[in-house]
């Protein structure tokens, strides 16, 4: 056991994709998958959003600038419970994938400007869709004066984003694939009980070697359905027999930037 220097923080994050990604592997009129993502929206998110109620946590939604325009009452849902509300691209792009810098500038304008109608301001954090960048999303996240993003993988914990060598001053709140919905239920179709063990043995273990943030990334179509839904009830019950802080990934992006510049 590591002697820890601070608090523990959770960070409960779901990326309200619905049916924006359709059409990015040539899914153009497919029925069947408008319906899987608008089952997010539908059923999910209300599911999710009265879980989080019951244990009065506060989260934070990424949300694709369309799926706000699609589903504005879900969005307005989300901000009604106190939530926060960050970018995700527009349709849910791959970046890496765009043609030019101009294009990506067009994803980052389309997607704040939806967002902003919603909500009445910009939205603080942004999270890159299929957690992939393109050689200029950097110095993008910079331009539009994104404060936090939610999207690389070299550590586990937070830290400011470096680029050339220089501070960009903004914090980075690291993602994993093992710390992911979609990959274990939706591509390796597991159970609730096998992802619960994944996401509680690295929580254990991150909370041992003396760690001080977690952050789960979510998706309403995958969680949200019944059995997952109480699953992640359970892992939050479990979570909490700990000292830990749920948090919104605004407020200890936040805390991070003011700790580290005092």
């Amino acid at each position: 056991m590591v002697k820890r220097k601070g608090p523990f923080t959770v960070l409960l994050t779901f990326d309200l994709d619905a049916d924006s990604w359709v059409g990015f592997w040539g899914t153009h009129d497919e029925p069947v998958a408008h319906s899987k993502g608008r089952f997010g929206p539908k059923v999910g998110l209300p599911r999710i959003l009265t879980l989080l109620d019951k244990y009065c946590i506060k989260s934070t939604f990424f949300v694709p600038g369309w799926t706000a325009e699609t589903y504005p009452e879900s969005v307005k849902a989300i901000l009604e419970h106190g939530h926060e509300i960050a970018a995700h691209g527009y349709k849910h792009e791959s970046l890496r994938e765009v043609k030019s810098q101009a294009e990506e500038i067009e994803i980052f304008k389309r997607s704040i400007r939806a967002l902003e109608k919603l909500t009445g301001k910009k939205p603080l954090g942004f999270r890159a869709p299929f957690w992939e960048f393109s050689l200029n999303t950097i110095s993008n996240l910079s331009a539009f004066k994104f404060s936090y993003d939610s999207s690389l993988m070299d550590d586990d914990k937070p830290y400011v984003i470096e680029s050339e060598g220089r501070s960009t001053g903004i914090v980075e709140l690291p993602v994993a694939w093992l710390l992911d919905d979609w990959g274990i239920y939706e591509d390796h179709r597991k159970s609730p009980r096998q992802a619960f063990e994944n996401w509680i043995s690295e929580f254990y273990a991150l909370y041992a070697f003396g760690g001080s943030f977690f952050n789960l990334t979510m998706h309403p179509q995958v969680t949200g359905r019944a059995s997952r839904v109480a699953n992640l009830e359970n892992l939050i019950r479990v979570m909490k027999k700990k000292p830990v802080t749920f948090s919104t990934c605004k407020d200890i992006a936040e805390s991070f930037a003011s700790e580290a510049s005092g």
